[in-house]
């Protein structure tokens, strides 16, 4: 999952953007003497503008960022003062060229705020929240701005041609979105809700990492880890003194319902617990309730989406995106359903009737029982267990020797680490990323291992975006959350750990890759049902034999996994697949349901859980054996992230992925001429063309084949 943020206002998307462009004016606002000694108002004088971290301090934030608002507004006042009639060039284009400072700052500030993040970072996001949202208001609901924009709207559109007219067509429909057109007294009450909902998805974002560090599970005896492998028992070891030592133990509480260890864990007592852990972690029952605020966001959506003429904030946010409307989700969903019930009720029947061969007749399945015995079934069908091929993941091959290969195959990229570009920790590295034609295409940043400082997940952003106007490369970095093996050892990663790494790569490539002339048009700025499909479909290269074989080495020998195991392996991905599938169908349509609700028939803090039952149950999807992968109290992407109404869209861009990996297949998976014509037709086009079309471009289809989805999920 990449939750990342883009132009700072008006235009909602993927990855950040750091402009570097002057004012309309042609003149910098004067910023006062602590732009001498602040490093972040000034350009970095690193290579391609990178961060200059070894100065950055926390301190340095606010003034920034207030220094930015000050010049943003004052550029912005200049294009409204001036008298010549609107043109693409004195209003659009000046426009695109604001923010410089801004956008710079708020590109690091988010980038370390997410995966570094300390009391002081979050005492100053508490001050500039309502700030940002107080300033996307005004900006949005400048009218004499809009007037500007909408003039140069109605009399150039038809005349401008490519990534022109796309960016006129862009930032029109976004001030109408934000409501621009709307009379003044909902205009005033959209900027009040703009503001409350910043503040709320503020809270929430604040309150969950809090709420799962409270929820570690503390294990006092070391005899409760049996069945965790040596290096599971010294990753709770070491887990626990970070967060306290409350326990001489403890098991981590990660961001999905449930969690891995439970496959591995004998103690059904300490597997009810870890569950218990997960599922309540927010939702009241304990310190932590997320339920207030999560109503409250809904039904300020749902109010948001009543003044722009929507009957829900669903039929509001699909209509800027491939899906369109709720309908077509709904019917793309209900296929997927339809199929997926017998398989899984058979999948459950399966698991339970294995465990009752050493748990008798009466054992009856629970949630936090199905990976610990869905576990050794897989171990015993395909005899071999994840903790042997462990050993041959280790994270620095599965980036060098897999990632990197694969892409130098494909695009012919080449990737040299350097050490002189400070970072904002140790465990980060950066590369230079160079093209085939022997320049520097980009900086690439990663972060993979968890720290308590760290929001749970993986994502991809960028601390400056590719541009062709500001002739800024991309600087474009990946974090995850993996547990880092102690001082002189191996980090080794799980199959599921180095897929998410060629995922969150495969954002990276659509970031580094584009090739575009605006900043607000480049990169992953396209629509939330098409941004995960190169992701997903730059999974697929995790599995090719000459990918695999080339990083998939024992840590030790330096050998290849022998074939056999590696066949086990593979031919294993999908077993009982129907468990992932639907607990992603469950979240989606938990997600679609508080989203099609209108403002009056949002549901109370205390009947929010039971408005998820119900939801599930009406589709089909209330099994207690397969719980969405996230509840409503911690949904992230919906509630702190930009996925609402939109969690559809890791499905719907699957069958994108799935439709591009057949095409590759059919050509030659590691061919260059293949890569080479999806980088230009797809990864490079940013959201300068028609999403299908350029979709269509590429696989010579004229639309996407759902059908091979179920295939691939290997139902």
């Amino acid at each position: 999952m990449k939750n990342n943020l883009k132009k700072t206002f008006l235009v909602a998307g993927l990855a950040c953007a750091a402009l570097v462009a002057t004012p309309a004016s042609g003149q910098k606002i004067k910023r006062g003497q602590s732009m001498y000694t602040n490093p972040l108002m000034q350009k970095s004088p690193l290579p391609f503008g990178a961060p200059d971290f070894s100065k950055i301090k926390s301190e340095h934030y606010l003034p920034a960022i207030q220094a930015g608002i000050e010049e943003q507004r004052a550029e912005i006042k200049q294009i409204v003062a001036n008298k010549q009639k609107p043109t693409f060039q004195n209003t659009i284009l000046a426009f695109e060229k604001s923010g410089e400072l801004l956008d710079r700052v708020k590109n690091i500030f988010y980038a370390i705020l997410q995966a570094d993040k300390t009391p002081e970072l979050e005492a100053v996001e508490k001050t500039v929240s309502p700030m940002f949202s107080n300033f996307e208001n005004e900006i949005n609901f400048n009218q004499d701005f809009f007037e500007r924009v909408k003039y140069v709207y109605d009399h150039e559109r038809n005349s401008l041609k490519g990534e022109d007219k796309v960016l006129l067509e862009e930032i029109y429909k976004n001030f109408v979105r934000s409501g621009a057109l709307l009379p003044e007294d909902k205009m005033e009450r959209m900027e009040e809700i703009n503001n409350r909902l910043a503040q709320l998805q503020q809270d929430f974002g604040n309150m969950l990492p809090k709420a799962s560090a409270a929820s570690t599970v503390w294990v006092d005896d070391v005899k409760e880890l049996a069945g965790l492998s040596e290096s599971a028992i010294a990753q709770c070891k070491k887990d626990a003194e970070s967060r306290g030592g409350k326990a001489p133990y403890c098991i981590v509480i990660t961001n999905t319902t449930q969690q891995p260890i439970l496959a591995t864990l004998d103690n059904r007592q300490l597997r009810e617990r870890v569950y218990n852990a997960s599922i309540h972690r927010i939702d009241g029952t304990g310190e932590f309730n997320a339920f207030p605020l999560i109503v409250e966001i809904a039904k300020l959506r749902a109010e948001k989406a009543e003044l722009m003429g929507y009957n829900n904030f669903a039929s509001y946010g699909l209509a800027n995106v491939m899906a369109k409307n709720p309908d077509n989700v709904y019917a793309f969903l209900k296929q997927l359903i339809k199929e997926y019930q017998p398989k899984a009720e058979a999948e459950t029947k399966a698991i339970e009737k294995y465990a009752r061969k050493t748990q008798g007749a009466n054992f009856n399945l629970q949630p936090y029982d199905r990976f610990y015995y869905s576990a050794k079934m897989k171990k015993e069908q395909f005899n071999f267990s994840d903790d042997e091929v462990k050993p041959y993941f280790n994270i620095d091959s599965v980036l060098i020797n897999g990632i990197f290969y694969a892409a130098n195959k494909v695009y012919g990229l080449t990737f040299k680490e350097r050490k002189d570009l400070p970072t904002y920790h140790p465990d980060m590295k950066v590369f230079d990323v160079i093209d085939n034609n022997g320049k520097q295409l980009a900086l690439f940043y990663c972060d993979y291992f968890r720290r308590p400082s760290k929001r749970g997940g993986a994502w991809m952003s960028a601390f400056a975006k590719q541009s062709g106007l500001r002739q800024q490369i991309p600087i474009i970095y990946n974090v995850c959350n993996y547990a880092k093996a102690p001082e002189g050892q191996p980090t080794l990663v799980t199959w599921d750990e180095v897929t998410t790494m060629f995922h969150e790569f495969g954002h990276a490539l659509h970031g580094m890759l584009s090739n575009c002339y605006y900043n607000t048009l480049s990169g992953t700025a396209v629509a939330r049902d098409f941004v995960e499909m190169p992701s997903q479909f730059n999974e697929s290269f995790a599995g090719i034999p000459e990918v695999f074989n080339n990083y998939a080495k024992h840590y030790k020998t330096n050998k290849p996994m022998p074939a056999k195991l590696r066949d086990k392996m593979l031919s294993s991905i999908n077993f009982q697949a129907a468990y992932a599938m639907g607990e992603n169908l469950a979240a989606t349509c938990v997600d679609m349901a508080w989203h099609m609700l209108n403002s009056n028939t949002i549901p109370t803090a205390e009947a929010a859980k039971d408005f998820e039952t119900t939801a599930l149950k009406e589709v089909g999807l209330l099994n207690n054996q397969i719980p969405p992968r996230y509840s409503t109290s911690y949904f992230n992407h919906v509630w702190g992230g930009g996925y609402a109404a939109g969690y559809y869209s890791y499905l719907w861009s699957e069958v994108l992925a799935v439709n591009i990996a057949d095409y590759f297949a059919k050509n030659g998976a590691l061919t260059r001429k293949v890569g080479t014509d999806f980088r230009n037709k797809i990864l490079s086009r940013g959201n300068t063309k028609d999403l299908l079309e350029i979709f269509s471009d590429f696989t010579g289809l004229k639309a996407p084949d759902a059908s091979g989805l179920l295939k691939a999920r290997g139902l």
